[in-house]
């Protein structure tokens, strides 16, 4: 009877410490998820900020474009 006690023991502890291993693993897959996609988000605001000051320098190339434009109209003007 005693054997038959100590097995439903052993069994008890072994479903106990195989539901907390899991509950660990679960845990540790949340955050491993949660880490994958704060990497994603982070990626994608650096293509964002790599793609504005892209278009910041365009925009200031045609600004200086635009305004070498006027400074040679103005010129022109003053010579004729």
């Amino acid at each position: 009877m005693q054997a038959i006690k100590e097995k439903i023991n052993e069994y008890s502890t072994m479903k106990k410490v195989k539901a907390e291993l899991r509950a660990e693993e679960k845990e540790e897959v949340e955050k491993a998820e949660a880490r994958k996609e704060i990497a994603k988000e982070v990626r994608k605001a650096k293509e964002a900020e790599a793609e504005m000051d892209m278009h910041v320098a365009k925009a200031a190339d045609v600004a200086d474009d635009h305004i070498a434009k006027q400074a040679a109209h103005h010129r022109d003007h003053r010579s004729a």
